[in-house]
Parts: structure tokens; C-alpha cells; sequence
């Protein structure tokens, strides 16, 4: 067994606190000590966006992050989004517009759109925000939108409903 550390986080609005493993992942912790499944184990290489959850805010990709590093941080996973019974808007969209085959990439894509619109809405650029877009929040259009998400893959090819959904909750 290699090298322990003790590790507390705030995950999904709970105060989390282990002893780990220096090399676990954030998200081996997720889902091997949290017992939280949403964030998938895909391509384990951050190239896929299975794994995305929001850290302190912004989307990561977990399976990239040792566990260790992020003591004292604040996790958001899909199963933190929503309210009660009451989805996410985001969730909610995604329902609505047919936007999951599978289901496999659902979790992933949702919590990269929750901080896809929130880089949006602070004004963060894209590769394709005009160079001369106004200071503000940016316009998620269908090109904006596709950018945004390139880092999330959908083996099932349901990226057209899966870009109206995000556009519907950011208008």
C-alpha cells in the first residue's frame, strides 16, 4: 500500500473526511469511497468528459485530479444538482429535449454545461467568441455551445438535442 493521506472535502453540500491512498483519484473517491456513481469511468485519460464534475465551481475532468490535492475543496457531482426531487434546470432540460441515449456521457455532459454557462455568463471567451465580442457575458449560440462541450464525448451521437438543452437553460 503506497503513502496515506488524510483528505477532507465538501461533496455535494457534506462534509467528507478519509484517509487515502496517495495515488486515488478524485474520482476513485467519487465513486469507490463516496459511493457516488454519476461521474463515469471512461477513457480515464481526460479526453472523453465522462468523469467531469465541478470543483470549487468549475468542471474538471476527475479521473486527472489525485484526491489528495483537492483536500478542502468543494465538489458538486450530478447526484449534488439537484433540489429534493425538484432537477436542475439542466437536468430538467435534458429530459425534456431527448438529450441521452445511453445515458453513460448524461452525467459528464450535465455538470460541463452547468460550468459552460457559468464561464458564459462571467464573460470567459471561447475558441469562437468573436475577437472583437463586447466585455460581458457571452451568447451561448449553437457554435459557442458545440466549443464549450467539445470535451464531452457521446458515443450515442445526441449532441444536436444535447446543444438545444444547454441553450434552453442559458437563455
Amino acid at each position: 500500500m503506497g503513502a496515506m493521506t488524510a483528505v477532507t472535502l465538501d461533496i455535494n453540500g457534506e462534509r467528507f473526511s478519509r484517509e487515502l491512498d496517495n495515488r486515488t483519484t478524485l474520482l476513485d473517491l467519487l465513486r469507490e469511497h463516496a459511493h457516488l456513481s454519476g461521474a463515469k469511468k471512461g477513457c480515464d485519460h481526460g479526453q472523453c468528459g465522462a468523469c467531469t464534475v465541478l470543483l470549487d465551481g468549475h468542471r474538471v475532468n476527475s479521473c486527472l485530479l489525485l484526491a489528495v490535492a483537492m483536500d478542502g475543496t468543494e465538489i458538486t457531482t450530478i447526484e449534488g444538482l439537484a433540489e429534493g426531487d425538484t432537477l436542475h434546470p439542466l437536468q430538467q432540460a435534458f429530459v425534456d429535449h431527448d438529450a441521452f441515449q445511453c445515458g453513460f456521457c448524461t452525467p459528464g455532459q450535465i455538470c460541463s454545461a452547468v460550468g459552460a454557462i457559468a464561464e458564459a455568463r462571467a464573460g470567459w471567451p471561447s475558441a469562437v467568441t468573436a475577437e472583437d465580442a463586447p466585455e460581458g457575458p457571452v451568447e451561448l449560440t449553437v457554435p459557442e455551445v458545440r466549443e464549450r462541450m467539445s470535451g464531452n464525448l457521446c458515443r450515442c451521437g445526441a449532441y444536436v438535442n444535447i446543444v438545444s438543452a444547454v441553450r434552453e437553460v442559458a437563455r
